[in-house]
Formats: structure tokens, sequence, C-alpha cells
């Protein structure tokens, strides 16, 4: 049985290596000069492979409840062991993240290639796939003036984040074609803009904190985790796992807020009382210079602008109770306004997709033409920051590989 991996990265690799366990004639089709680069650059380079805290609800998209047949059946434990048994020794830090052991994202790559290698998967890279044909039960992979052939297809040509390392919705047209829903992909995991006329002079203060996104009616998610200033806003893990249901809101209209809190290990009523212990000592003290030691030096004109001190020489000593208040609501919820975000471009993953409703949810066969399967970004799954998207890039490539190549 010849089966064609349109797209070579996580999902089609793993799915090239099933399909060929299983006996199939495997050839894969991408479009980059190599394959898997994009695992290349997952983890800033280390590659956090998987994660130990695994659960749907950690997965978002339309359907999300019709992955979890898929998640379940090539789960953590089977990854873990997957890797393992090529070689990847798995090092787990203090959150559950999993990393190989080198902290290479090569070494990940390296031993998908040589699987994939010794196994005789061929492949095809240079190859933009422009147009997919079935006719009797048979697929033409046309490009490049080439036509190739082969009895069952596996798409995994991923969404439209990082269109650099190879991912620009080409699939999407594709499967279109043979009839597919495609929810309305947008980014995810991605920075987001402010609101505000300061941010390049706060541009690169960092610091953990906790971050919560919301609207005019509700509290959207809350994280905590490092947070970073921009020139054009915000960024960070923290940040990065909220955007996608903020901009999801936006997506309905919603106005949409940031509210940051940067002291989460002390509560408003300790943190009043901590500043006005230290002003007391210091009274002697202009108010920006008594906060030096206390907050970054950079943040500090800005916050007391915020907070509404026009008069940053007066003496800290001299400040009223309000005041003191208004200081400690500034540091426990400084709220901005969302007004975008970052391009595809800086995306680390697609939401939406195909629709999951599109495909057999244990299989990933496509409901609308036999011997056509999908796997990885593709679909309308993206998971939270932390190892997620790349346990359903395993999970759907295994799925699909498996199913594939049953005769």
């Amino acid at each position: 049985m010849k089966i064609a991996v349109i797209g070579g990265g996580a999902a089609g690799l793993v799915a090239s290596i099933v399909a060929a366990r299983a006996g199939a004639d495997v050839t894969i089709y991408e479009k980059m000069n190599k394959v898997g680069k994009k695992i290349l650059a997952t983890g800033n380079g280390r590659c956090n492979y998987t994660n130990m805290n695994m659960s749907l609800s950690r997965f978002h998209g339309k359907s999300i409840s019709r992955a979890e047949n898929v998640l379940e059946f090539f789960d953590l434990k089977k990854a873990l062991n997957f890797f393992e048994e090529l070689g990847i020794y798995p090092f787990v830090d203090e959150v559950g993240k999993v990393y190989p052991y080198s902290l290479q994202a090569s070494s990940v790559l390296d031993v998908l290639r040589y699987e994939a290698n010794r196994l005789n998967v061929r492949e095809i890279t240079e190859f933009v796939v422009e147009e997919l044909r079935h006719n009797k039960d048979k697929f033409s992979i046309i490009g490049n003036g080439e036509t190739y052939h082969a009895d069952r297809v596996i798409l995994c040509t991923g969404g439209k984040s990082s269109p650099q390392l190879g991912s620009n919705g080409d699939g999407y047209r594709l499967a279109e074609k043979f009839g597919h829903k495609i929810i309305e992909p947008f980014p995810a995991l991605v920075q987001l803009k402010l609101k505000g006329k300061f941010f390049k002079r706060i541009s690169g203060i960092r610091f953990d904190g906790v971050a919560m996104g919301l609207t005019d009616k509700k509290i959207i998610r809350e994280e905590e985790g490092e947070i970073l200033f921009t020139d054009y806003g915000i960024s960070g893990p923290a940040i990065l796992q909220i955007s996608r249901m903020l901009i999801n809101e936006m997506n309905k209209g919603e106005k949409t807020y940031i509210s940051v809190d940067m002291f989460p290990k002390i509560n408003k009523n300790d943190l009043y009382e901590i500043l006005r212990n230290r002003f007391k000592k210091i009274g002697f003290k202009q108010l920006e210079e008594s906060l030096i030691g206390f907050v970054n030096k950079k943040l500090i004109p800005v916050i007391l602008d915020e907070a509404g001190f026009e008069n940053t020489y007066k003496l800290c000593g001299n400040l009223s109770k309000k005041e003191i208040y208004n200081l400690v609501e500034m540091l426990k919820e400084w709220r901005f306004e969302v007004t975008g975000y970052n391009s595809w471009d800086q995306s680390q993953v697609t939401a939406g997709g195909i629709d999951l409703c599109s495909v057999n949810q244990h299989t990933l066969e496509s409901n609308k033409i036999k011997g056509l399967y999908f796997a990885g970004e593709i679909l309308d799954v993206d998971g939270d920051c932390g190892g997620y998207n790349l346990q359903w890039a395993w999970s759907s490539g295994y799925t699909a590989g498996y199913y594939s190549s049953i005769k």
C-alpha cells in the first residue's frame, strides 16, 4: 500500500513512521528544503515535547470533545515510551514540562528522521502540492510539474502560524476542495498589543506575576508566570496562555483587557502596610526615589503617572492613605486595553482549522473522502503552551498513521 504524507512536520513524521512500521510504502512531500523545521523552534530550541499534566481541558476548538479519543489512543505514557525507544530520555521540569535530557530540539528531530530513514520512508522536499485529486480509490499528488500516486493520503500541512517555517494554510485549500468545513483560523499563543504611549519606555522589563484576561462582562482566564513588556504591548508565557481566549472574544466584537498583578504573593492589605511602613521609614525621600529597590526603576515614573501622581517630587512621608491605596491598586491591578495582536509570523500555533465534525473522531479519516486522513495543526485543535500542541501532533500523527495503514 502506498501512503502519501503531505507535510513533514511533527505529525507527518510520526504518521510516516507508524505507517511504515505497519508495512506501508510511505513518501513524505515537504515544501521546505528539510523536514521538521518547526520542531527545531519549539521550546526555545529545547523542544518541550509533552507535559505530565495532560488533560483534555488544556486543548481548545469548536468540537474539542471529539479529540479525546485520539489523545487517549496515543496518550502521554505511550508518547514517552515511543520517544524513549527512539533514544530520547525525558527531563521533567518543576511544572511538568517534558524535554529531551539533552535539552536540544534537534535531538527529537534527529531520532524521528533516523527511524523514518531506517524504515525506508522517502522524503521529497521543496515540493509544493498544487492539487490533490481523488479518482477510483486512488489519489494523485500534483506539484512542481510532476504527478505522484498513492492509495491513501495523510494531510498534515499545519496551520498558518510561523509561515517562515513552512505552514501557510495551503492544506485548508486542499481540504476545502473535498468539501471539508474550515473553522476560521486565527493566531493563538501570540503577543498582545496594548493601548498606551509609554511602552517604548518600559520595553524589555520582565517579572513574575499574574495576568488576567477579561472583557467588560467577565473574566476570561488568569495565568501566573513570566510577563514581559514590549514596545507594542505585552508578552511572556502567562500572556501567551491568555491570548487565544482573548482573541476569540475580540473576534466576537468584545472589548478586551489585560490586568497585571506585579505582587501576586502579597495581598492588597499587606502590600498597603508594607508601603506605609516603607514610606514612614524613608519619609525624607521623594516619591519616585522611594520606590527604587521595590519596583523596577524604569517602571516607577510610568506607574506613578498612571496612578495619577502629578507631583513625583513629593516626599513619600507626606502621602495620604488614599494615595497609598491608589499605588497599591496600580501594583496589583494595572489594567490595559487590548488593541490587537501580533501576526502569524510571531504566533506559536493556529486556532481554528478543519472542523473535527468533518472527520472520524477515532481514526481521523475524512467523512467526505475515503482514504484521506488528517493530523496535526491543520485540524481545529490547539493546546496551551507547555508541550500540549506537540502532544496533539504526536497523538494525531500516530492515529492517522495507524489507521491509514490498515488494509
